[in-house]
């Protein structure tokens, strides 16, 4: 079997940031990464849980959301993919995922999404760490550029 795209990727030099992973047809997915990886500190599945939630809430209802197609965690704990289609230049994505890491360390209130009824793990939420790691990843990409979004090998 072919070796997939994204186990390419010298996982030894790749630091927190965001990256474009790959690009399909006007698909791009992108790289979102909290934590370095084999670092021996992973987000907790209560906390990937909780921004997984507040994340597709809001680019799900933001300037973009005819663009997104989907938000979702990594296996290995270290962070997101994002997948867009390719009408959202690299430098509004770094803008749009810089505000939803901002939207997300002043979140207050219910977390969308979290009734029993919508929610296959309803319990498995901690958004104080939710908090805590956004305000980490908005340290991170607040000087972030196009440049910065390709991968080191």
């Amino acid at each position: 079997m072919k070796t997939i795209a994204s186990f390419t990727v010298n996982h030894d030099k790749l630091q927190k940031g965001i990256y474009i992973s790959r690009k399909d047809g006007d698909v791009i997915t992108y790289d979102i990464r909290m934590k370095k990886p084999n670092g021996g500190d992973y987000l907790s599945n209560e906390t990937i849980h909780t921004i997984e939630h507040l994340f597709a809430t809001y680019v799900r209802n933001g300037a973009f959301s005819e663009s997104v197609i989907y938000v979702g965690p990594m296996g290995c704990r270290t962070g997101f993919y994002f997948i867009l289609r390719d009408k959202v230049s690299h430098a509004e994505v770094i803008s749009l995922t810089k505000e939803v890491f901002a939207f997300i360390a002043n979140f207050e209130g219910a977390i969308p999404g979290t009734r029993r009824i919508e929610c296959g793990n309803y319990l498995e939420h901690n958004l104080k760490d939710a908090k805590k790691e956004a305000r980490g990843m908005g340290k991170v990409l607040s000087d972030w550029t196009e440049e910065q979004m390709y991968y080191e090998n």
